[in-house]
């Protein structure tokens, strides 16, 4: 069976495969959005702790008034815990690996996939920065790989980065596509491959430039963040660089461009290509993060983090731009 069949009115099975961090939020996309997942991974106990973990945050959601509890109970219902990968592949339609990120290690676990999964099984992969046309290298099945990268975790924030390898078939394009879309997500299809794709390579772009500021003593950890939460993250999360600049002038961003075209290659020209990343800096961003947020707050700040960004999007579906469809 492959993506394309499943009805408009009953998903087809998926299996995640890989149940860390980004695992087993996909597990909760999958499941709120009606899939029977069926869940792998070769570490028991992690496996056990995903699944857990996907039962705890559905019920937070009907706490937060997200779902309701029918709907919470319903979603921890469609998840089988599989002991082999085999069990995992038996009659599924469409394959999330979330593995480890080397190479390697991908091109092994799709090895396997290929050798288990039924003809017509599109196997999709979380892999961050990998290029399918390289992990699907020698695979008979070559043509029904492609890449699914979401952002972390994808059971709050939509977006999917999807990209076809060399082989891969137009027909597993269109349907991963497809597929994402009833899950709920937001995919965006890629033209061509660049290490990173698009969201890691303007991540790493901002990144380089905000260490530099540190360790340079243009500005503490703290006065960075505040910059980007107080600044420039509010606009791009409603219209982007690109947005931002049509916005920014009465012209468009063509005008805005061509205004501050020379403003802009005078700091491109001074932006540091590699900025120093050794201990000391770390210690000092680590230091600026823990007197801003305290010492044992990660797990308080992402709960509080991913309540927020939920309320931004439901902002964004009441009160939509102009132009949207």
């Amino acid at each position: 069976m492959s993506v394309a069949s499943a009805t408009a009115t009953s998903p087809g099975a998926v299996a995640v495969v890989g149940a860390g961090v980004i695992g087993r939020s996909w597990i909760r996309v999958f499941t709120r959005a009606g899939f029977p997942t069926r869940v792998y991974d070769p570490d028991a106990e992690q496996l056990g702790r995903a699944v857990a973990w996907a039962g705890a945050s559905a019920r937070e959601d009907v706490h937060l008034g997200l779902c309701s509890y029918s709907e919470a109970r319903a979603a921890e219902g469609r998840i089988t815990s599989c002991t082999t990968l085999e069990e995992a592949l038996d009659g599924v339609d469409y394959v999330q690996e979330s593995g480890p990120e080397a190479v390697a290690t991908k091109q092994s676990i799709y090895r396997e996939l290929d050798a288990a999964a039924a003809p017509g099984v599109v196997l999709g992969s979380s892999t961050s920065a990998n290029d399918m046309t390289v992990i699907a290298q020698g695979l008979a099945g070559a043509a029904r790989c492609i890449v699914a990268h979401p952002v972390n975790p994808p059971h709050v924030i939509p977006l999917v980065e999807v990209l076809a390898g060399a082989e891969t078939s137009p027909g597993v394009t269109a349907s991963t596509l497809r597929l994402l879309r009833r899950a709920g997500m937001a995919p965006v299809l890629l033209d061509r491959f660049a290490p990173g794709f698009v969201l890691n390579r303007l991540q790493a772009a901002l990144l380089r430039e905000a260490i530099s500021l540190v360790g340079t003593g243009v500005a503490s950890p703290q006065v960075v963040d505040v910059v980007m939460r107080e600044g420039l993250g509010l606009r791009w999360a409603l219209v982007g660089p690109f947005g931002t600049g049509h916005v920014n002038a009465d012209g468009g961003v063509g005008s805005y461009f061509r205004m501050y075209g020379d403003a802009y290659r005078s700091v491109w020209k001074d932006l540091d290509s590699a900025p120093n990343f050794g201990e000391d800096v770390i210690d000092a961003i680590a230091r600026g993060m823990t007197a801003t947020y305290g010492e044992d707050a990660v797990t308080d700040l992402s709960a509080w983090r991913d309540r927020m960004v939920r309320r931004i999007m439901q902002l964004k579906v009441e009160d939509p731009p102009p132009g949207a469809d």
